[in-house]
């Protein structure tokens, strides 16, 4: 893949979004996981299909091609953030719900369009499962304009994020404004889940989010090591995982979250190895 990734533009473009889905997934994971909000991956990759599958229905049915599925997609997919957000303020004391809610909504949503789209075709297939070339140029800059977002807000917002997922109240009471801060975080959640379907796929985004943050948490002594970790075991997947499925043809989402879960097992066989050591050196010592 490296001798093909200087000849073929797709093929750039598609190890340049890698890159960048690879630091901003798993930057927003961290928070996503401390927040105890994994699911909300998977409740917006679901509207995010809805919203692709009206794409190429409109561009199929009556060839609407002012705007690409992939805009549609993430159109979805920030109402859809809007939506549990909205639903979070109704529900204040089981605001978990607002999640399965929207994630039906996607589903359902999802299935009328491919049947009106006259069934699953290969473009719905790719955003199923990832593509190693169904990246654009256009499509390039959208998601590095999108990662300019993500890591000036995070950046900016760090200290307020922090105190918001680790003591909501206390932060609140400190003057944050959460209510603006949700708001803005699950925004450039939906537009990083739609930016990382091109890669992964809808069905496998929110692992993109969720293994390396896991994989990190075994390693780290802070949070700021978390996210540093998370970013890097979220890299060597999307590159290992991209270069793996080139060479066997196969869609690259499954190969990204594989080495994903290799590499999270591989770090919590080594701190079993490590702390099972440890343990015989004190008894050891003791006897």
């Amino acid at each position: 893949m490296l001798d093909a990734l200087f000849q073929y533009e797709l093929l750039r473009n598609t190890f340049y979004t890698g890159l960048l889905v690879g630091l901003i997934a798993p930057l927003l994971g961290a928070f996503i996981v401390v927040r105890r909000q994994s699911m909300i991956a998977d409740g917006l990759s679901h509207v995010t299909l809805a919203g692709l599958a009206f794409g190429l229905l409109m561009q199929k049915k009556y060839t609407l091609l002012i705007f690409t599925p992939f805009h549609t997609g993430i159109l979805f997919s920030v109402i859809g953030a809007l939506i549990i957000e909205n639903l979070r303020e109704v529900y204040k004391a089981f605001q978990e719900i607002a999640i399965p809610i929207i994630l039906s909504v996607g589903v359902g949503l999802s299935i009328v369009f491919i049947a009106l789209a006259d069934g699953i075709s290969t473009d719905i297939y790719s955003y199923l499962f990832g593509s190693i070339a169904a990246i654009s140029s256009e499509d390039l800059r959208l998601i590095l304009f999108i990662t300019w977002l993500v890591v000036s807000f995070i950046v900016l917002s760090y200290k307020e994020l922090f105190a918001l997922s680790f003591d909501s109240e206390f932060a609140i009471v400190s003057g944050v404004k959460a209510k603006t801060l949700n708001f803005i975080f699950i925004l450039m959640t939906a537009l990083v889940i739609s930016a990382s379907i091109r890669i992964v796929g809808v069905l496998l985004v929110s692992a993109l989010m969720t293994l390396p943050v896991a994989t990190a948490m075994r390693l780290a002594k802070s949070f700021k090591q978390t996210i540093f970790y998370s970013i890097m075991f979220g890299e060597v997947a999307i590159i290992i995982g991209l270069i793996t499925g080139y060479y066997f043809e196969i869609p690259p989402g499954g190969t990204i979250v594989i080495t994903s879960a290799l590499l999270l097992g591989f770090i919590l066989l080594f701190k079993k190895i490590t702390a099972s050591r440890t343990l015989k050196k004190d008894d050891g010592y003791a006897a």
